[in-house]
């Protein structure tokens, strides 16, 4: 790596105030993690190069969303050629679908796609028409399980994601294993399939082929216009809300932080990533407005990258899920209640793994907020 290597990318920050995108030209500079940003309309420097630790390399792909002294940029084009070439040539984008029959170890799927390096850009936890799962399953017409799929695919909960990393496609069918988990089981015991499917139907997750299906089938769960893709599980009964923040979902926790809220017996009924700006956070967060001094840094906090919003359903509301979140601030969570979420995952008070409703009242309203009026 030459000593003045740098990055460059075309990125567009939405300015409020104006109502209009504003284009930057964003450098970095991987030897001491420095950033530097030109206005590209006025010919001027908007950032002098500055060190910044909260972006690193991995986070540089066309179409993410990083935040650069808390503005929210979209990365939309490469800035020059050698970034191009260096930063553009094998990453690609594939389709992992986790079927109803896998549904409770959501956790560990994603955790294994966490540490296989890939990057989780969207993901919806939705149910499927039946007219839905028959586009999905549009190849497999001519094949004796066709009906069978149909039905299986669209009985429950599935997870879509969209995954991102250099040879996606391959790597993740390499990562699922043969379609039958048994002949799994021989050839490639590691695998997904070979860990949790049971036959070539309930076999746990699915990833497309080639890069003409993976683009079909993402737009069909993720379609890029406004038509709305299949619908979200949210049933908005007994239920309350918890927000995965950007952080913990940045530093790979959310898999963790899935399983540890299954195992202490709560259910997940919907589950869907967001990116939020920064108007929605605040009407989000409106009522600590005023009343908590943090409240600047937990905005910003949430709208700093993606994060992950669930309806949670509780069987027992004596054993309610903000106990078993803990207390705001993780250096007493881990004295007082070292079993919770926010002692185990949290860093900070404002970095505290997550949002968790504080009223009871407000469960519903915080769900709503996400599934109903986000996700339309």
């Amino acid at each position: 790596m030459s000593h003045t290597e740098r990055f460059v990318f075309i990125a567009e920050w939405y300015d409020p105030n104006a109502s209009l995108f504003r284009r930057y030209e964003l450098l970095y500079y991987p030897e001491d993690g420095s950033v530097e940003m030109h206005d590209i309309k006025n010919h001027r420097t908007f950032l002098k190069r500055t060190k910044y630790e909260a972006l690193s390399l991995e986070d540089l792909f066309l179409g993410n969303k990083v935040n650069v002294f808390s503005r929210q940029l979209t990365l939309v084009d490469y800035g020059d050629q050698y970034t191009a070439r260096q930063l553009g040539s094998r990453k690609e984008r594939t389709l992992a679908l986790i079927k109803p029959d896998a549904i409770s170890k959501v956790g560990e799927i994603i955790e294994i796609i966490h540490k296989a390096g890939f990057t989780i850009t969207k993901l919806k936890m939705m149910l499927l028409s039946r007219k839905e799962a028959a586009d999905f399953q549009a190849d497999h017409q001519s094949k004796p399980l066709y009906n069978e799929l149909i039905q299986f695919i669209s009985s429950g909960p599935i997870v879509a994601m969209e995954i991102l990393r250099d040879d996606a496609i391959c790597e993740w069918k390499r990562l699922l294993g043969p379609a039958d988990p048994e002949l799994a089981r021989t050839e490639a015991p590691g695998c997904i399939r070979a860990l949790y499917g049971t036959d070539a139907v309930h076999n746990v997750a699915h990833g497309p082929d080639s890069f003409a299906s993976a683009a079909r089938e993402m737009e069909l769960f993720f379609p890029s216009s406004s038509v709305c893709g299949p619908v979200n599980t949210a049933r908005f009964t007994d239920c309350t809300c918890c927000i995965v923040k950007p952080h913990a979902v940045s530093e790979g926790l959310l898999g963790k932080i899935l399983m540890a809220i299954r195992d202490a017996g709560f259910e997940i009924s919907a589950l869907q990533m967001f990116s939020m700006d920064r108007a929605n956070v605040e009407e989000f967060y409106e009522v600590y407005k005023g009343v908590v001094s943090e409240y600047k840094d937990m905005v910003t906090e949430l709208y700093a990258g993606p994060c992950v919003a669930l309806e949670i359903q509780q069987k027992d509301p004596m054993k309610t899920f903000r106990e078993f979140c803990g207390p705001a601030d993780p250096e007493i969570a881990r004295h007082l209640r070292p079993g919770t979420l926010r002692a185990i995952f949290g860093k900070t008070k404002i970095q505290n793994a997550v949002h968790c409703t504080d009223l009871p009242e407000d469960g519903l309203l915080e769900v709503q907020y996400f599934f109903k009026i986000l996700d339309n």
